[in-house]
């Protein structure tokens, strides 16, 4: 399969191209075209798959042609949403690394001679907004807030893939637990030092995915033809903030005593605090109504992965 991927560099891409670039059930392999701001530097880490004739790397979408034929579009670029406050130009820049990139992504499907037959794009369980301890299925409706407009454009800019006849796929991801990034590269720090605990009053939800299931739901998308909408890529277990800190710590068997209130996490952090005070209790019933099955259904099972190099 031919297959063009942005945010390959990402969390989520660190894992998931190399095992596009593996063999497959098939003994077959993917060719794969990665969009980076770094052409150069990630070259060199790439540099056999380059002279095998199995990566090739753009930095912009302008190096693609209307000959450029590709079977699968994989879009998971954008920037962190938790790495800097949401000043009006993080905020600008947020909008433009998903929905302008995903915009200018689906322009250039349009001007290729043979279409792409799926379209797999992220999004994020922010599209739901806060809503406390209610189950929330991909047909609940949002809360509006900032973090579900952001999420609604950006899956509104992909699926205009759909007037081509591309099959699209969104992947609403919840927080990701693997090794060497994500939630976990920021937290381990402050449970070594002892300085962990639960945060506000801890009851709400943070609904999970282990990185390698997050790699299968896309491999599964990829594949089945049948699939088609938005998809809530969470563990099937959600669990409460207070519950996660209290596992994490008796896997790390370190204390995590510490309650941060939050009115000091809104005063340090303003409007971004809502991404830790807020919750979404998500569960990925699409997934389930098609048989999925996760690697790592409960959230002791993802840390452990995670926390042993496996995730």
């Amino acid at each position: 399969m031919n297959i063009l991927l942005t945010g390959g560099t990402g969390f989520i891409g660190s894992l998931l191209l190399p095992t596009l670039l593996g063999p497959t059930p098939h003994d077959d392999e993917h060719r794969v075209t990665v969009l980076t701001r770094r052409p150069a530097k990630f070259a060199l880490k790439h540099q056999a798959a380059i002279d095998r004739g199995q990566l090739r790397i753009i930095g912009t979408l302008k190096e693609l042609t209307e000959d450029d034929a590709y079977d699968a579009v994989i879009n998971l670029a954008g920037e962190g949403i938790a790495d800097k406050p949401w000043s009006k130009q993080r905020k600008q820049e947020l909008h433009d690394s998903r929905i302008t990139l995903t915009n200018s992504l689906v322009q250039s499907m349009g001007l290729a001679r043979r279409k792409p037959k799926v379209l797999i794009s992220g999004s994020a369980i922010g599209w739901y907004g806060n809503q406390g301890d209610k189950i929330l299925e991909e047909g609940a409706l949002p809360h509006q807030e900032y973090v579900h407009d952001l999420c609604r454009d950006w899956e509104n800019a992909a699926a205009n893939a759909e007037a081509m006849g591309v099959r699209v796929c969104l992947l609403r991801t919840g927080v990701v637990i693997g090794s060497g990034g994500g939630m976990l590269r920021k937290l381990l720090p402050l449970f070594g030092l002892g300085l962990a605990g639960q945060l506000g009053s801890g009851q709400q939800y943070l609904s999970w995915v282990s990185l390698t299931d997050v790699v299968q739901i896309i491999l599964r998308l990829l594949n089945d033809s049948e699939l088609r909408g938005a998809f809530n890529a969470t563990g099937p277990r959600p669990v409460t903030n207070a519950e996660f800190t209290r596992t994490l710590a008796q896997l790390l068997r370190r204390p995590a005593f510490l309650r941060l209130p939050a009115s000091v996490l809104k005063m340090a952090m303003g409007e971004m605090s809502t991404l830790l005070l807020d919750g979404q209790r998500v569960v990925p019933s699409r997934l389930l109504q098609a048989q999925y099955r996760f690697q790592h259904a409960s959230l002791d099972e993802a840390l452990r992965a995670a926390l042993a190099g496996r995730a």
